[in-house]
């Protein structure tokens, strides 16, 4: 497959963000979000999904974290669009399940061109530090509309919110790697009945 490769920029009054992405990198996050547990985060993903990020934003922090949180899921949703391509040749699926101590989440993704977000997680916290739980499903709303894809996830057990949230995020990695992965089997095929995704 050649590089699978994307950066794409979002600039509105409310944050400028710059994502750049190699579907097929050595797991490494370069940048800053101005948000440090997003940042914690987007590491998750980047290391279990040995997807190289390079971010660069600013946002209305002085506001609140929302707008920033909001707008990362969406630029990083349209570069992986724009990275996977017309999806030929990959497994298109992808899941995973992790633990961290008592906490456990699956995540379970599709390639499939429909955006849909199905997310079950009773955070036992309301804030994480200074970060709100509730931005998590803001971040995965904006990925799953700009990348096109289908995205289930459940935290299935965790009593320390901090577990919950780290270990959906490490498995949304471990999840992608698999959905973006080349499949020997399928080269240059469409991974679908229909003929485009």
């Amino acid at each position: 497959m050649s590089a699978r490769i994307a950066t794409v920029s979002r600039d509105t009054n409310e944050t400028q963000i710059s994502v750049s992405v190699n579907l097929d990198g050595e797991g490494r996050l370069a940048g800053q979000s101005g948000v440090p547990f997003l940042d914690h985060m987007l590491d998750q993903i980047a290391r279990h999904g040995m997807i190289d990020l390079d971010i660069n934003a600013q946002g209305d922090l002085h506001i609140d974290d929302h707008h920033t949180v909001e707008d990362l899921g969406i630029t990083l949703g349209q570069a992986f669009a724009d990275a996977v391509g017309d999806k030929r040749g990959i497994y298109r699926y992808g899941h995973a399940y992790v633990p961290l101590d008592e906490a456990l989440s699956r995540v379970v993704v599709d390639f499939s061109g429909r955006p849909g977000l199905y997310m079950n997680a009773d955070f036992t916290r309301d804030t994480i530090g200074h970060f709100e739980t509730q931005l998590v499903a803001e971040f995965f709303q904006g990925f799953v509309n700009h990348a096109r894809v289908t995205l289930h996830i459940d935290n299935l057990k965790g009593l320390n919110a901090h577990h919950q949230v780290e270990t959906i995020f490490k498995a949304f990695g471990r999840a992608l790697r698999m959905a973006v992965s080349e499949d020997p089997r399928m080269a240059g095929q469409m991974p679908s009945t229909k003929g485009s995704l």
